[in-house]
């Protein structure tokens, strides 16, 4: 009898440490400015980490990729992701893409086709997030495993195509923003993805029916990407609802593998951010169909890693 009291008052102490996480290591600051060096150039990022991140375990992290052009702060200042965040007790990340050598230093990442100074050296933008989930998991334990996720805007929405393809072990859903899918290989993803795509039918940047953008590239439709995550999603594409509405469509496959595919198509708006701010004077029009940051959370919310 007594050693059947010790194991149970030794089970009920164990399991009281794990659950309120004490072996776990804090941190005095929830924001910081973080470099790393990847193929011998050095990449930065900010980091964000919720109020709540000392008192908990197993917090979700948000990849936002800026656009191209954009940056860190940029992405953060006009699209309140943070905000989002710290509300949903979500950490977030924005990586910023190589800094290009000419006049304007604009900063991309390298999508398949798209775009510029990072196309053109090959920055292997793959490698350079793959690590800094592995190095963001070192430092910060308390972030999950399981439950990553990746958004971004234009340029940064083509790359959370490419990270689905090359990334699903580690990525558990992407949410790309006015984009479209531009990898030049194969997709290759080792496991279903669950994609939302939010998009204006007004867009002329990266229109949504492809062809040429008012930028000088040339961009393929955005149902193209998404018929080849449907098919690697194992979607029955003859099961799918439609709701129309007055300024959006949305659009959801749901009989997917363990997955699902979404579509909200705006009516108004541009090649921007809906619910965001204008990242500058004379930007595209803002949607108010939707806001974003919700749909995303919401969407986020209901996947993670198996």
């Amino acid at each position: 009898m007594k050693n059947a009291v010790l194991l149970l008052l030794t089970s009920l102490i164990l399991g009281s440490c794990k659950k309120n996480d004490t072996t776990l290591p804090t941190v005095s600051s929830l924001r910081v400015e973080g470099t790393m060096t990847v193929d011998a150039l050095s990449r930065t990022y900010l980091l964000n980490l919720p109020p709540n991140y000392n008192q908990s375990s197993d917090v979700p992290l948000v990849i936002a990729l800026h656009g191209g052009g954009g940056s860190a702060t940029q992405m953060e200042t006009n699209y309140y992701l943070t905000d989002k965040a710290n509300q949903s007790q979500f950490a977030i990340v924005y990586p910023e893409g190589v800094r290009s050598d000419g006049i304007l230093g604009a900063r991309t990442w390298n999508a398949g086709t798209c775009c510029d100074y990072a196309v053109e050296k090959q920055i292997d933008d793959v490698k350079f997030i793959s690590n800094l989930i592995d190095d963001l998991h070192k430092k910060y334990p308390r972030l999950s495993t399981k439950k990553i996720y990746a958004t971004g805007m234009s340029n940064g929405a083509m790359m959370c195509y490419r990270l689905a393809c090359e990334l699903s072990n580690k990525i558990a859903a992407i949410a790309p923003v006015a984009g479209t899918m531009v990898t030049t290989s194969p997709c290759v993803a080792s496991r279903s993805v669950p994609i939302l795509h939010i998009h204006s039918k007004l867009d002329t940047k990266v229109p949504y029916t492809g062809g040429r953008s008012t930028l000088g590239f040339v961009v393929p439709p955005v149902m193209t990407g998404i018929n080849t995550w449907l098919g690697i999603d194992a979607c029955n594409t003859s099961v799918k609802a439609v709701n129309t509405l007055t300024k959006y469509t949305l659009t959801k496959w749901l009989d997917c593998n363990n997955s699902a595919i979404q579509i909200y198509l705006t009516e108004d708006g541009g090649h921007s951010w809906p619910g965001g701010d204008k990242v500058r004077a004379g930007a595209d029009a803002i949607s108010d169909a939707i806001v974003a940051n919700d749909v995303i959370w919401s969407f986020f919310q209901q996947y993670k890693l198996p």
